[in-house]
């Protein structure tokens, strides 16, 4: 039983545990319902371009010695509003858009870190994340930014879904999609940057798409996953930071593979939607008598006959 114990209060006896904890969940839920996001619009390649998009900001911040965090959201902001102009020519799908600006920031990166010698020792905390070694000043910026984008998130939110499920219709219904696009991409890009501490610019992409793939699995209805997700996400890091604690193993890593550990657990087993599941759903199916569709009669109510808000089919 002290074993347990230690193991569970041990860590919040450290400082700079505890201002791990708290970048943690806060990343968690902040990067669980910009994801949730991300994978309804089913364009998860843009977490990955983007966390790619912030190196030449980063590069030339290095350079010029000036902050590596403010320097990679300028260029990521950059490059996701150039995402956002070029992708409204429909000709061109946006993953393809997406992967012309990932591989071009990337290799403008690469080549302005080649002019500064010494230069990977300093950048590694940039790629493989620093949580154990953030300041009270990072604890407050990742809050204060993180609480921001839950308010615009929260503000967008039904516009967001709108053009997620289907674009032609909100283009029709009047709603600004152009702009509706910039600020997804800018969600997305403020959530990859202020991440980038907890996980690094290797693994982000999995704090910001991962859990919402789960929730995604779990539950069909939009609401619920908006919730979910956040809720899978922070529990993921609080986990991956005990393991670290215990084991003495790399934060960001064990993050990553808590919550993908979480993912192959949901992609066996969600209710209706896992594999195994799936499956003895499928042979009750053939053993039972099919039951008749409730269908909205003419004394049905109006909450009867109303759909419930899911998620699109996929």
């Amino acid at each position: 039983m002290s074993a347990i114990t230690d193991f569970l209060t041990g860590p919040w006896e450290h400082l700079f545990m505890r201002r791990a904890f708290a970048v943690a969940v806060m990343c968690g839920i902040v990067s669980g319902v910009v994801g949730a996001h991300v994978v309804l619009r089913g364009m998860a390649f843009i977490g990955d371009a983007v966390s790619h998009a912030v190196f030449p900001g980063v590069a030339i911040a290095f350079v010029v010695q000036f902050n590596l965090v403010i320097g990679g959201a300028i260029a990521g902001l950059l490059t996701a509003v150039a995402i956002a102009v070029v992708s409204q020519n429909r000709r061109l799908k946006e993953d393809t858009v997406i992967g012309v600006f990932f591989a071009a920031a990337f290799g403008l990166g690469i080549v302005i870190l080649s002019t500064a010698p010494g230069y990977s020792g300093s950048l590694e905390s940039f790629l493989f994340g620093q949580i154990l070694g953030i300041s009270d000043g990072d604890v407050v910026t990742v809050a204060l930014t993180g609480l921001i984008l839950l308010f615009v998130a929260g503000a967008v939110h039904k516009e967001l879904v709108t053009v997620s499920l289907d674009r032609e219709t909100a283009k029709a219904a009047g709603l600004p999609v152009f702009a509706l696009d910039i600020a997804l991409y800018a969600l997305v890009t403020i959530t990859v940057v202020i991440s980038l501490q907890a996980v690094g610019n290797i693994l982000v992409l999995a704090l910001l798409i991962t859990p919402a793939a789960c929730a995604r699995l779990l539950t069909d209805r939009i609401g619920v996953m908006m919730t979910v997700a956040p809720a899978i996400g922070a529990g993921s890091a609080v986990t991956g930071l005990y393991l670290s604690y215990a084991l003495n193993l790399a934060a960001g890593g064990l993050i990553v593979l808590v919550v993908t550990g979480v993912f192959v657990l949901c992609w066996l087993l969600a209710p209706h939607h896992g594999l195994l599941m799936s499956r003895r759903h499928r042979g009750k199916a053939v053993h039972e008598p099919e039951q008749a569709a409730f269908v909205p009669g003419p004394s049905a109510t109006a909450e009867q006959a109303a759909p419930t808000e899911r998620t699109p089919a996929g």
